[in-house]
């Protein structure tokens, strides 16, 4: 699943780091979140939506095709 999460924590000057205690996961969480490794848990999804202000769909891209694709 593609996501915004390296472009939202640029635009604040935010570190891997910094974004992962504010939501209070791993830098590891976070580099594997940003290079679309990893799909976040609903409550990981809504702590970082309610972080940078926005939907949860604003941040995280599905793509039903792609999706079905990687089955």
């Amino acid at each position: 699943m593609e996501n915004k999460l390296e472009l939202l924590r640029a635009q604040r000057g935010w570190t891997q780091q910094d974004l992962a205690d504010r939501v209070d996961v791993s830098r590891q969480t976070i580099i594997s979140l940003e290079n679309g490794k990893y799909n976040p848990s609903i409550l990981l999804a809504f702590r970082l939506a309610r972080l940078f202000g926005q939907t949860i769909e604003d941040i995280f891209i599905f793509d039903e095709v792609n999706d079905h694709e990687n089955q």
